[in-house]
């Protein structure tokens, strides 16, 4: 990886804040197995459901 791309991944995680969810385990399951289908994580699947809900007036 290059240093560029390290650096630029230290900022984003620097401007992200934690946060908790509670979901039904067999949800959060098929979350994660779908999250491992598509080669990404829960938190981006997340991050992304938000980003495109709060575009929506």
């Amino acid at each position: 990886m290059s240093k560029d791309k390290k650096s630029s991944n230290k900022d984003d995680k620097a401007k992200k804040k934690n946060t908790s969810l509670r979901l039904d385990s067999k949800t959060l399951k098929a979350l994660k197995l779908r999250a491992i289908e598509d080669d990404t994580s829960v938190q981006k699947i997340i991050e992304t459901l938000v980003e495109d809900y709060l575009k929506k007036s």
